[in-house]
């Protein structure tokens, strides 16, 4: 199922993709916005929640936002988890944080709940003094149970669905700080969406393909089974020493083609258009500001 957050008729509301251009709304209103959030925390049944339809609209007449505008907590970021990129981010220059090219263990990091936007929002490219923002198309879990000390081998039963993330980064601000905390935790510098996918409609997540786009040139391209430590591995090293809880969403790392790769680097500017899609799940594009 494939479950979203948007705004239809200056109303907020809550549902989910009936046909591919009709949405079912199940919550209309007060608390819609944290519909989609309280949903996975809860534990609620995802049928029982969709038979509380009210309403169906046209996907034309709606803004989608993000699934969840406001998470309980910061996400959970994944650096250097693609061969390629750890090698083309190792060589910029702007790795500060590591001597080592290809990590040995999961590289996290934490983006701030305010830097979270949704589809169509604008990237506030103005909040870069340094004018070095860069795009990272990844794919985003959505962790669906209490989790400490999990497995891998019991880590997908932890996993409510899949969204998209854009961990947009300031690279100097990254670079100065010698972490990457405040050069990626700009306000809008999360965009995410334009929905939750529910795990048992991905099916294997590992098949998944993730293209980014520029202005219409395709800039990243690969496939979630090329990652460096899987989503069993990050599950695992995350719980193993802190409790991962509904509604926690863990991006698991960019793939190789990002801004900083280029010689000179191509950043993004005011007027830009950047797109991210992921298949079974869809594209999330915002201009940049």
């Amino acid at each position: 199922m494939k479950i979203l957050t948007f705004s239809h008729n200056g109303i907020v509301k809550a549902g989910f993709m009936a046909e591919d251009d009709i949405v079912s709304v199940c919550v209309s209103g007060d608390g819609a916005d944290m519909a989609v959030r309280h949903l996975v925390e809860s534990g609620t049944d995802i049928k029982k929640w969709a038979n509380q339809e009210v309403e169906r609209v046209a996907l034309a007449d709606i803004q989608v936002r993000a699934p969840m505008p406001e998470l309980r907590r910061d996400i959970f970021c994944v650096g250097k988890n693609y061969r390629a990129h750890a090698a083309e981010f190792h060589s910029s220059g702007f790795d500060a944080g590591s001597s080592e090219e290809v990590p040995t263990a999961p590289v996290i990091f934490t983006k701030a709940t305010t830097s979270v936007i949704g589809q169509g929002d604008e990237i506030r490219a103005t909040l870069d003094p340094t004018e070095t923002v860069d795009y990272e198309g990844e794919l985003g879990v959505v962790i669906g149970k209490r989790a400490f000390q999990v497995s891998k081998a019991d880590a997908y039963n932890y996993v409510f669905g899949y969204t998209i993330v854009n961990d947009v980064t300031s690279r100097q601000l990254q670079k100065k700080h010698n972490q990457w905390v405040i050069g990626k935790g700009l306000d809008t510098f999360a965009p995410m969406g334009p929905v939750v996918v529910t795990a048992d409609e991905v099916g294997d997540v590992t098949d998944l393909e993730l293209e980014t786009w520029v202005n219409g040139e395709l800039r990243q391209k690969v496939q979630v089974s090329d990652l460096i430590f899987d989503i069993p591995t990050l599950i695992e090293t995350i719980s193993a020493t802190m409790t991962l809880l509904p509604g926690d969403v863990i991006a698991t790392g960019t793939p190789v083609g990002v801004g900083i790769g280029f010689n000179p680097p191509r950043y993004l500017k005011a007027g830009d258009e950047v797109s991210v899609s992921i298949s079974k799940i869809g594209t999330l594009s915002n201009p940049v500001a």
